[in-house]
């Protein structure tokens, strides 16, 4: 079960940061970060977010919405092609802990780069599986991020995305190649890219 021990290293409020979708090739990029109080119940129950069902991350993150304080913020398509990733899941993070109600005093960052924060910064490497508040946000992301390829999917069924969120499983790259590049791919990923290069 994950703990409090690395929010209790540091004073003040601690928020957790994590992002969703850094590898899929469609799609935007989530962030999310979450002050969570330690001593609610629903602390017990948090986990790194692929470590749980559909299900469970689903009325987790509920939870999470109605008692701790959540801020979620996106990088878009076009912020992913013209600063890269990295940056664009930066630029997420930075968006997820500036728009917090309540100004954090750490910000504990899923990861090895941090954003420019108006706050501390401190990168936790595979912290989702470490700390309970960079696995809230991890949940948090992943079922908002989850639900908006949801709804794209049913834009674009041929490309599975309410099955693979937008990573480049075969039945993607399939679909990539006999029905083409949508307005919501990454045209700066290697795939997509290539078949740019084809037309």
């Amino acid at each position: 079960m994950l703990d409090f021990s690395l929010e209790q290293q540091h004073t003040g409020i601690i928020a957790g940061v994590d992002e969703v979708g850094r590898g899929p090739l469609a799609g935007c990029v989530v962030a999310a970060a979450v002050i969570l109080d330690p001593t609610l119940p629903i602390a017990t129950q948090v986990r790194d977010s692929k470590k749980l069902s559909h299900a469970r991350r689903v009325a987790i993150a509920a939870e999470l919405h109605a008692t701790a304080i959540v801020s979620i913020a996106e990088a878009s398509i076009f912020e992913i092609d013209t600063l890269n990733i990295l940056q664009a899941s930066l630029l997420a993070m930075q968006r997820a802990v500036t728009g917090l109600a309540i100004r954090p005093d750490v910000a504990l960052i899923d990861g090895n780069k941090a954003p420019i924060l108006p706050c501390k910064a401190v990168t936790v490497v595979k912290g989702d599986d470490k700390s309970c508040s960079i696995a809230a946000a991890s949940i948090v992301a992943k079922v908002y991020r989850d639900a908006l390829m949801q709804a794209l999917h049913e834009m674009h069924p041929h490309y599975g995305w309410a099955d693979n969120a937008g990573y480049p499983t075969a039945q993607h790259r399939a679909a990539l190649k006999q029905y083409g590049i949508t307005k919501h791919h990454r045209r700066s990923f290697a795939p997509v890219k290539a078949l740019l290069q084809q037309a």
